[in-house]
């Protein structure tokens, strides 16, 4: 979906990868970051961090499969 006054999606995606694999891309982020947050009045740098608590009970406990509520079967066989 690359517009057409630009370069080729090919090229685009080559030069995506080379800057991936040389740290290029992670500086570009972090760099802009760093702007971004100066910009809106904050510091460079985060001073905390914020974890939902939901995703930190349930993963220590095998996630979906413990919360999961065994349902026994309505079906009565007769025999």
């Amino acid at each position: 979906m690359v517009p057409n006054d630009l370069v080729t999606w090919g090229t685009a995606y080559d030069y995506f990868r080379k800057w991936c694999r040389d740290g290029t891309w992670e500086k570009i982020n972090e760099a802009l970051r760093k702007k971004t947050r100066l910009a809106s009045g904050r510091q460079e740098e985060p001073s905390a961090v914020c974890i939902d608590s939901q995703s930190c009970k349930t993963t220590s406990k095998g996630g979906s499969v413990d919360m999961m509520v065994i349902r026994k079967s309505k079906v009565v066989k007769d025999i």
